[in-house]
């Protein structure tokens, strides 16, 4: 059985995309939620996961003595035990532009996500039409992120799907939080766009993860740049 470390629902979006993934790929793991908090050496965070790996983050992948850390690597190891499951689309053009832009958002869009960090309960649109007009660098990533969703989607049209590139797989789990980010902060973006987030807020998987989130009522003020209470 594989058992899948995650952090606090609402705040994790590294943790969000392997757990969506996996509920979406009917592959079957145990959930540790490993509860955010100051990350001291010594805080219970440090405590469950310094003995698993050095790099003393989540999400981690267990199985027996085997650990996989990093959201890329858990989701490589996925697609290698479980072929079938539908982690990267079948066809090799579309199985290379999913790497490419779950590559893209694993070391880019930096702004968008220290700017508007996941926060899945909160309601933020005057926070984030503030954050839209000074700072121009943020429009620039949300108009790239259009870009290459507008792309994925016309090719994903052809196929007959709302998802990127064909049915859900890794590269839609790995936007799922950035559709968080665009929700809780109402930053604009086109009805294609808009069209594409509902179907992914729709997605029972997606659905869940949002419903738990709600549900965990954890308020953490380090991770609340523009909140002070919930």
């Amino acid at each position: 059985m594989l058992t899948l470390y995650i952090g606090n629902k609402n705040y994790s979006s590294w943790s969000m995309r392997p757990w969506v993934l996996m509920r979406a790929c009917g592959i079957a793991f145990t959930e540790v939620r490993v509860r955010f908090d100051s990350f001291a050496p010594g805080s219970q965070f440090r405590q469950t996961l310094d003995p698993l790996t050095p790099i003393g983050k989540v999400p981690l992948l267990r199985q027996d003595d085997e650990v996989v850390w990093d959201s890329l690597a858990i989701v490589e190891t996925l697609a290698e035990r479980f072929p079938q499951a539908g982690v990267w689309p079948t066809q090799s053009r579309a199985r290379a532009r999913a790497r490419s832009l779950c590559a893209t958002m694993h070391s880019g869009f930096g702004r968008l996500r220290s700017l508007c960090p996941m926060n899945i309960e909160a309601h933020l649109p005057e926070v984030g039409a503030r954050l839209w007009a000074e700072h121009a660098d943020l429009r620039a990533e949300v108009a790239l992120l259009e870009r290459l969703w507008q792309d994925s989607l016309a090719h994903s049209a052809v196929q007959g799907s709302g998802f990127l590139l064909g049915d859900f797989c890794a590269a839609d789990a790995f936007f799922a939080p950035v559709v968080m980010r665009l929700r809780t902060y109402g930053l604009p973006v086109s009805p294609h766009t808009s069209a594409y987030m509902a179907r992914v807020l729709a997605h029972p998987a997606v659905a869940a993860w949002v419903s738990e989130a709600c549900a965990e009522q954890d308020f953490l003020d380090f991770e609340e740049p523009y909140r002070t209470a919930r």
